[in-house]
């Protein structure tokens, strides 16, 4: 069998272990979720660095053994309690393994894909499981259950949380939270009636998704319509403008009253919110209904900065000041939108 053995040796004290734990789980984790090993021997120092080494492991190893080699007489590690551990924690991978093995067979499922971080190549520790089932009309019931049985052959559901309505037609989803998975392991699933319009495959709005089955390749993948988002983004931006004329004021209207909570609330939804919505129209169009989603990512780097000193108010003397510079600004990329 290949070993992996990793020289560094972690030396921790407790009141170090949260941030020798990120370190931890990037040098070790990683390291062997590159190697492509079936084994990963590290050398530990301290009971505390078990620890890490056991979170790095089943974070980025997936089902893997992980052995534990103690180097001083400090440490009181049983190896085989550690590998029956890191087999109990849920991956991503196993999810979906798992759900793939128990839907495909299913007749009325027709495609089962993955989008979310993924779909832009952003894909890291935090991010959660963005799912897509495709099924018969008639079936969405059933999908749910089949998929909520191959959950629980991988561990307890821990918590439910349904969406009792959606503004697509044929679309149900549900959020769910494993007993034994990460906290951050969020699995985010859609159901989508076949007859459905929406299947959220447009890459310029979804990204790439990646299918682990299209069957007869029934679920196309189709382009966003150019023609109809810009009728669309001309009336946002005209009803933005509308608005913002409207309702700003009341921003002011909460300072002058001394209810400067409430200020800042309208401030950040009111005035911030509309800067962010004319900013998407001009730098991401096909997220223009995003808010502040993705915007370290889609808006430039000087834009996101300036963005990041107006709604981090560091008390009510900054909030007027602050105000009037976002209130400007929003005037002059209306008056830019115009121009172009």
């Amino acid at each position: 069998m290949n070993v992996l053995t990793l020289k560094t040796l972690l030396a921790l004290n407790m009141k170090d272990f949260v941030n020798s734990a990120r370190e931890g789980e990037k040098t070790l984790g990683k390291r062997f979720c590159e190697s492509k090993q079936e084994t990963l021997t590290i050398g530990l120092r301290s009971k505390t660095g078990s620890g890490v080494a056991l979170f790095a492991a089943v974070l980025y190893g997936g089902s893997r053994r992980l052995v534990i080699t103690a180097v001083s007489p400090l440490v009181d590690v049983s190896c085989r309690e550690v590998v029956a551990l890191s087999q109990e924690i849920v991956t991503r991978d196993a999810v979906i393994k798992t759900l793939v093995d128990a839907l495909k067979p299913l007749d009325y499922v027709h495609a089962f894909y993955e989008s979310g971080a993924i779909a832009f190549n952003r894909l890291d520790e935090w991010s959660d499981v963005d799912l897509y089932l495709v099924v018969d009309d008639a079936k969405v019931d059933d999908a749910f259950v089949a998929v909520e049985t191959a959950l629980k052959s991988l561990s307890p559901i821990k918590q439910k949380f349904a969406i009792p309505q959606l503004p697509w037609p044929g679309v149900s989803q549900a959020f769910y939270r494993l007993e034994r998975a990460s906290e951050y392991l969020l699995i985010d699933l859609a159901v989508i009636k076949l007859s459905g319009p929406e299947k959220f495959l447009a890459p310029e709005i979804h990204g790439k998704a990646v299918f682990c089955f299209n069957k007869s390749d029934r679920v196309k993948v189709t382009s966003a319509d150019r023609e109809e988002l810009a009728k669309t983004l001309q009336q946002r931006l005209l009803r933005l403008k509308d608005r913002f004329a409207m309702f700003n004021v009341f921003v002011q209207k909460e300072i002058n009253r001394g209810n400067f909570l409430e200020a800042l609330v309208l401030y950040h939804s009111m005035t911030l919110g509309s800067v962010v919505d004319v900013l998407r129209i001009k730098y991401s169009p096909f997220h223009h209904d995003f808010k502040t989603r993705y915007v370290q990512y889609e808006l430039p780097k000087r834009i996101v900065e300036k963005l990041e000193r107006l709604y981090f108010v560091k008390d009510w003397k900054g909030l007027p000041v602050k105000y009037r510079e976002a209130t400007v600004w929003f005037n002059e990329l209306v008056a830019e939108s115009k121009e172009e």
